[in-house]
């Protein structure tokens, strides 16, 4: 998704362990008919623009938990993310959308949902691209993007559709709504269940864009496991609004559902790292 050129204060996410802020939308800027779940540009009280990822859309807020989640672990990774903001959204602000669709999604998605910062003037990565707009990856970087990409079990990252920004010859990772792919059909699994699955290699692996360039996978992947650990995982996971957790049909409360959350991925770290092998044999087929 390319995000066309904006003028705006911007505001740089350093500090990996704030929480994300909360903004209030003011305007309905314009839609990204991009993807099924219509994600929009618009303007909140802080005189920011953001790309909204509305709750009411088709892949509901399980899509933002995964926004949210897998995003603040990229952070705190170390990679470049785009800062993630809670956006409290008024059904009022429909009336002025002449569009039924727009209108409707608005309406469905008042209160708490998820926005990434707006990255004024930049592209979406391309492999094929001119070496004039970003030189060819770095195997430590692309290594890194991978490793974490495994972890997350983000299907999203493919030649077809990156989900990587350049912007000021960097790359940016987005839209991370269809990772954590289990919590889709976890259902009543009991402790034991999420324990076992967390330790599941992740074979859609083999379709990652930047997986011919990470040759250092084996070098990186203690390294990248140590900069999380339950604490962190459990901050993270805090973060996430009761309500995107309230109608949940597989926990009793908001407090078990996010405990099944740092289960898993804690228990994912665990060495051997079973999607991190995946990951290095993919590369062999």
């Amino acid at each position: 998704m390319a995000w066309m050129a904006w003028t705006y204060t911007r505001r740089i996410v350093d500090d990996c362990a704030m929480p994300p802020r909360t903004v209030t939308a003011t305007r309905y800027v314009t839609p990204l008919r991009e993807g099924g779940s219509l994600p929009a540009i618009v303007e909140a009280d802080d005189q920011g623009l953001y790309v909204l990822k509305f709750r009411g859309a088709g892949q509901g807020v399980r899509a933002l938990i995964a926004e949210l989640v897998a995003g603040e672990i990229a952070r705190t990774l170390g990679l470049s993310v785009p800062e993630i903001v809670l956006v409290e959204l008024a059904a009022e602000l429909a009336r002025t959308e002449p569009d039924p669709e727009i209108q409707h999604l608005i309406r469905a998605s008042a209160g708490v949902n998820l926005a990434l910062d707006y990255l004024p003037g930049s592209v979406t990565f391309d492999p094929l691209a001119d070496r004039a707009v970003l030189d060819q990856p770095e195997p430590d970087l692309a290594s890194r993007i991978v490793w974490f990409d495994a972890y997350v079990s983000n299907v999203d990252r493919s030649a077809r559709n990156t989900n990587l920004l350049v912007w000021h010859r960097r790359l940016r990772l987005i839209d991370h709504g269809a990772a954590l792919y289990f919590h889709h059909a976890w259902g009543g699994a009991s402790p034991a269940d999420i324990r076992a699955r967390a330790l599941l290699p992740f074979k859609q692996i083999k379709d990652h864009v930047l997986l011919p360039y990470a040759n250092r996978l084996a070098e990186i992947d203690a390294a990248m496991a140590e900069k999380l650990d339950a604490a962190r995982i459990a901050q993270i996971v805090a973060s996430i609004p009761d309500a995107w957790l309230a109608d949940a049909d597989a926990f009793s409360d908001a407090t078990t559902h996010r405990a099944a959350y740092v289960d898993y991925l804690t228990h994912r770290l665990q060495a051997p790292r079973a999607f991190v092998a995946e990951a290095i044999h993919a590369q062999h087929l």
